[in-house]
């Protein structure tokens, strides 16, 4: 069984996958940031439209550069070094997560402390604290 490209030790369907699927299966904050990477490993724009505040969310037409984005790079591991409420009770939450790429230059390295909320119901990503 190989690893989610979120890093948990579970296949992809099973975690990130199902997340992707409905996005209200993501229990935590954590939950939603690890399948926005996964979403990121497999350029899946739609779902990174979906899971942005609505008052943060990018436009469509920004989708393709997003998307062209995420295919330009070779994604390497996430990890997520800590987090601050965002558990299913919660209506907001913040995940500090490192994602490591490479891309044309060399090996990158995002360090973000991003803020989650509950909106319609489901958690999604507002921006960095």
């Amino acid at each position: 069984m190989n690893n989610c490209h979120c890093g948990r030790p579970i296949a992809y369907p099973s975690c990130c996958g199902k997340i992707h699927h409905d996005i209200t299966a993501a229990l935590t904050a954590e939950d939603l940031m690890r399948s926005r990477y996964s979403a990121f490993v497999l350029a899946k724009g739609d779902y990174l439209i979906k899971s942005h505040h609505s008052s943060t969310r990018p436009s469509r037409k920004e989708k393709k550069s997003i998307v062209r984005w995420a295919k330009s790079v070779n994604w390497v591991k996430l990890e997520v070094l800590q987090t601050s409420k965002g558990a299913p009770q919660d209506t907001k939450g913040t995940v500090e997560f490192k994602a490591f790429y490479y891309d044309d230059t060399g090996m990158q390295m995002i360090h973000e402390h991003s803020r989650f909320i509950k909106e319609h119901g489901y958690w999604v990503y507002v921006g960095v604290v």
